[in-house]
């Protein structure tokens, strides 16, 4: 898990959004448990988290808009993991997710997190759920405490 100097805490009141795909299902679920467990490691209760389900990484950003649209959380969370096909499929599901992402955050002014992994092949998305390369569920869990934490200092 990635360190921070200092604890990282959030306001009680936080809420957090981890909106996730449901396609390459034990992938996510680890991103998942990942994400929940820094989470919760840095303050922030079960309650506090909500899980929103989506068919797949392209329809992450669709509801991060909708959510933000209605202010109830402090940061959003996206969790996917696309895998490279034979087709150029995956540079479109990719690219067009981390946009519309980013897109999310700079219209709604809020952390958007793209936890979404854009691997070569199943192997490698296990090394980065949980495996040798840690797990991209915590990095993002962690980044989102440190973002609601710095912007809201900034405001």
């Amino acid at each position: 898990m990635p360190h921070y100097e200092g604890e990282i805490r959030v306001a009680p009141a936080a809420r957090f959004a981890v909106i996730a795909s449901r396609w390459n299902a034990r992938i996510i679920e680890a991103l998942i448990e990942g994400a929940r467990k820094t989470l919760r490691d840095n303050g922030v209760s079960d309650a506090a988290i909500d899980v929103i389900r989506v068919p797949g990484a392209w329809e992450i950003p669709a509801v991060a808009a909708r959510l933000a649209a209605a202010d109830k959380y402090a940061a959003y969370i996206a969790l996917g993991c696309v895998v490279r096909g034979d087709t150029r499929h995956y540079e479109h599901v990719a690219d067009g997710c981390a946009h519309g992402l980013m897109r999310v955050a700079l219209d709604y002014k809020v952390p958007v997190l793209n936890g979404v992994l854009a691997v070569e092949d199943v192997t490698d998305a296990e090394r980065r759920a949980g495996g040798s390369h840690g797990n991209k569920g915590e990095e993002v869990a962690l980044a989102a405490i440190e973002m609601v934490n710095l912007l809201e200092r900034l405001s």
